[in-house]
């Protein structure tokens, strides 16, 4: 479970475009709290400090206090040019509410997958999987297991074992996460073989 972030903030006594570039001059952040039926409250972060977060890797999936409010992040704003952070939104979240979030995944025991030693290569359709949780038990990742599958499989998100406590925000269809496909190489050594079948039958066919 990803740990609680914590970030100081001071309350933006100014809005507006030039009073946000005069916060940005003095290496603070725009950003702004909202949600949770409560009226939205401009603030301001060190530039610095939400770097350090934002490093991480996880900041997008973990709570953070701001300014002693349970928040959740849910964008960032960057320059770009300079990549530098313009602005954040915050989500206020209860410490128990249901949130929706990303959560990277990390495949395993690639070793174990008969395509991928036949020299068949993993492709990732999705590098993160949106999951409804509760705020207290956000996953760090979600681990995928690729014993067994081979060149042609598909790695539906029905065939993995989600961190306990959540579900995907995706309900109405078995999506894919990765498919393991033939190198050029195989699948030209694979074509070779398939055709005098695929020729017969369609012989077959033809007589019929």
């Amino acid at each position: 479970m990803s740990e609680t972030l914590t970030l100081s903030a001071e309350v933006r006594e100014r809005a507006g475009k030039g009073a946000s570039r005069d916060l940005r001059r003095q290496g603070r952040v725009p950003a702004v709290i909202y949600g949770n039926k409560e009226e939205p409250k401009g603030v301001h972060v060190e530039e610095r400090e939400l770097m350090k977060l934002l490093n991480t890797g996880h900041f997008m999936n973990t709570v953070v206090m701001v300014a002693g409010v349970r928040t959740l992040p849910k964008d960032v704003q960057f320059h770009p040019v300079t990549d530098r952070p313009l602005h954040v939104d915050f989500l206020r979240i209860g410490e128990h509410s249901t949130v929706h979030v990303n959560v990277p995944v990390r495949f395993e025991n690639e070793e174990a997958s008969p395509g991928l030693k036949r020299g068949g290569v993993l492709n990732i359709v999705r590098h993160e999987l949106e999951l409804v949780c509760d705020a207290a038990s956000i996953p760090d990742e979600v681990v995928v297991d690729l014993k067994g599958y081979d060149v042609g499989d598909s790695v539906h998100v029905s065939a993995v074992s989600l961190p306990q406590g959540t579900r995907p925000a995706i309900e109405d269809r078995d999506f894919t996460i990765a498919t393991i496909v033939a190198p050029s190489g195989l699948k030209a050594q694979e074509g070779d073989t398939e055709t005098p079948a695929a020729a017969e039958g369609e012989g077959e066919e033809n007589e019929g």
